[in-house]
Order: structure tokens, then C-alpha cells, then sequence
């Protein structure tokens, strides 16, 4: 082990903001499971009031609320209803991916900060007319990519930002489950839109994406299927109304002459499709897979570079978690620019990237072939 290597990337602490007094008001469209996660953390905060909900269903968003001991939120049968009657700082949207464009891009309109959760959309085109409603409007919009808030992400980021990668031509990445294949509105496409690559596939497009500084994505060779959501021995009852993708492989090419291999799965006879690998004309790096996509690596990264004329491998000691966990950061990282100013925590210039990624593997895929990746004007 290289001590000089290591020695570049030790962790910093950044100090605390200091808390202003005021309350945020704070509302949630939507109230499924992700907005579970979404209430606990809120709750956690002294300078947070969630004072309203919306759900379609009748009487879900009441129940959700006296689940958590909030009796006085203010329920509404629609995302519109409530922020037409609410003045709120901000909102979390916790819908299905497709209704994730229409509440966001309301939202906005009314002035409303946003924290939306992944993925951003489920096409390039709706992820452009969301950006347009938020550079109209002048308000935060942060991605809900809760991994970049965790210690070994930013170790990933620091590493290749050091050079010591040298120049970055060819990324390996992805994972998936070996059995992991959710229910719910993730299964049809009618609200999910997308399956495997919507719910952990954007997580590992943003680790590598997000290390190499995000190049825009030129061409896409996408392959997706789904033999074993729809197979009832592997996905019983849910098999007849499975019908997005639980497997996705494509071959990306990026800006900067960069080489995306990527893969994801919900399901298959391997417990993961490899580990994530960045090749540099200086050095490599091994990011260990994990065994069902959490948001963080498997274990300690090796670096292999040269040094003195020699072969040599630097093995990166895992980082320590970091307080309170990802999805309470992930959240407060949020709040702390609508309350002090700055710029979202992962900004949708980024993650426009990202969506256009999976959009042009759907799409290569149903066409049979290669295509160019065509991202609008915003």
C-alpha cells in the first residue's frame, strides 16, 4: 500500500450551517413507501413542518399522516389542489416515475422548492420541459440521488479528480440482484414507465457519471428485457401485469472519448454482473459490487497504477458512514440551500444526462440498433 497515494484523499469536515429560527413548511405529493423515508427524516428536523399531503386515492394521504403521528396536515385529493391552497418552501415528490414531470413542473410554477425523487422522469422529453419550468421559475430542484452523500461516492469523485487515473476511456459499471424484483407500481409500465433502470440503474449511471464529471452521452446500443418478471415461477402472481424491463445492457459512448459498458438487473442467475472498473491511461479503478444495489460500495476499492517503474495495487480503506444516514442528507442537503442559498445538491443539468442515457437504451433497444442521443436546447 502506497502511503503518498492515500495521503491525497483524506476526508474533510465542513462545518455546520448555523439554523436561522424559521420553520420550513413543507408538504408531500404522493404518499407511498419512498414517502415513508421522506416523513422520518422531516420529522427528525426541528426547522421543518410538514403541514400538507396529496394523493390520488381517497383517504390514503389521511391515513399515511396518523400513521406518523400528524394529525393536523392538510390532505388534498391532487398535487394541484394543495399547492394551489398551500404557501409551502418546499415539497417532496414521492409519485410513480410517470407522474413525476406534472407535480415538479406545477410546483415550480407556484414557486415551490422541489426535492423529486429518482429516477427524474421517464423520458428525455419530459426531463427538458421539467429543467425549462425550473430555470423559468428560479427555484431549487434537487434530484433524489441519496448515494452522493455517501463518503465512498465522493472518495470515487476525489480519486479520479486527483489524475491519478490519468485520462478516463472506459467505465464498466452496474449490478443488480440476483432475485430482487419489486411490486407495486414499480412492475407496469403505465406507471413506472421503466423498470430495473428507473429504480437502481440511475443509481449506478450517476456513481460514474458523477466521478468523471458528467460528459454528455452521444450514441447508445441498448439491449432490455424481462423473462423473469413475467415468468410466474420466478415472479408468481405479479408475472401477469409485469411489463417493463428487469434487465438492461447497453454500450454508451460519452464526450471525451469515454466508453460507458453498462448492465443492470432486478433478476438473473448471477448474484451481480461484474464490478464497476474505470480505466485511465494512468491507473484503474475496481469498485467492488454490492449484492443488492444500496448505494454504496462492497468493500474496499483498489487502486492499480504504477509507481517507481512498478506494478503496484492501492487498496482504498472503506470511508466512515456518514451521521444520521443517506436519505436524512440526502434531504437535508436539500433544505440547507432552499434556507441559506446555493445550488441543488444534484442539479437536474446533470441528471438530464442520466435519463437521457436510459431513454436512448429503451429506445435503441426496441429499434434493434445504435442511435444518436439527441438532448433538446433548455
Amino acid at each position: 500500500m502506497s502511503d503518498t497515494v492515500l495521503s491525497q484523499f483524506k476526508q474533510t469536515v465542513k462545518e455546520e450551517k448555523k439554523e436561522t429560527g424559521r420553520k420550513l413548511k413543507v408538504g408531500i405529493i404522493g404518499t407511498g413507501w419512498i414517502a415513508e423515508s421522506h416523513v422520518e427524516c422531516y420529522k427528525q428536523m426541528p426547522d421543518v413542518e410538514i403541514v400538507a399531503g396529496a394523493d390520488l386515492i381517497p383517504g390514503k394521504a389521511e391515513r399515511f399522516f396518523k400513521r406518523y403521528g400528524l394529525e393536523n396536515v392538510r390532505c388534498y385529493p391532487s398535487h394541484k389542489e394543495m399547492l394551489d391552497a398551500e404557501e409551502l418552501d418546499a415539497v417532496s415528490v414521492c409519485t410513480y416515475n410517470r407522474q413525476h414531470a406534472a407535480p415538479t413542473i406545477y410546483a415550480l410554477e407556484k414557486g415551490v422548492n422541489v426535492l423529486l425523487e429518482k429516477p427524474m422522469c421517464v423520458t428525455t422529453e419530459e426531463a427538458v420541459e421539467i429543467m425549462r419550468a425550473e430555470k423559468k421559475s428560479g427555484k431549487i430542484l434537487s434530484i433524489g440521488f441519496q448515494p452522493r452523500m455517501d463518503n465512498n461516492m465522493k472518495m470515487i469523485k476525489k480519486i479520479v479528480d486527483s489524475g491519478e487515473l490519468g485520462k478516463v476511456y472506459y467505465i464498466q459499471t452496474g449490478g443488480g440482484r440476483r432475485r430482487g424484483i419489486p411490486g407495486s407500481t414499480f412492475i407496469e409500465d403505465r406507471t413506472a414507465g421503466i423498470g430495473a433502470m428507473g429504480d437502481i440503474g440511475c443509481y449506478s449511471l450517476d456513481m460514474v457519471l458523477n466521478a468523471v464529471g458528467y460528459p454528455k452521452p452521444l450514441t447508445a446500443s441498448g439491449y432490455i428485457s424481462n423473462y423473469f418478471g413475467t415468468s410466474p415461477l420466478y415472479n408468481g402472481a405479479d408475472s401477469k401485469r409485469f411489463d417493463v424491463e428487469d434487465f438492461a445492457a447497453a454500450f454508451v459512448r460519452l464526450e471525451g472519448d469515454i466508453v460507458l459498458d453498462f448492465r443492470i438487473s432486478w433478476a438473473m442467475h448471477l448474484d451481480t454482473p461484474g464490478d464497476t472498473v474505470i480505466l485511465g491511461t494512468r491507473g484503474a479503478l475496481r469498485i467492488p459490487s454490492t449484492e443488492c444495489w444500496n448505494g454504496s460500495v462492497g468493500g474496499p476499492m483498489i487502486l492499480y497504477h504504477d509507481l517507481a517503474g512498478e506494478r503496484v495495487e492501492t487498496e482504498i480503506p472503506l470511508c466512515p458512514p456518514v451521521p444520521h444516514g443517506l436519505f436524512y442528507n440526502k434531504i437535508r442537503s436539500f433544505l440547507d440551500v432552499v434556507k441559506f442559498g446555493g445550488k441543488a445538491p444534484v442539479p437536474t443539468s446533470q441528471i438530464l444526462y442520466n435519463q437521457a442515457i436510459i431513454d436512448a437504451i429503451v429506445k435503441s433497444a426496441k429499434l434493434g440498433h445504435e442511435i444518436e442521443i439527441e438532448i433538446p436546447e433548455i
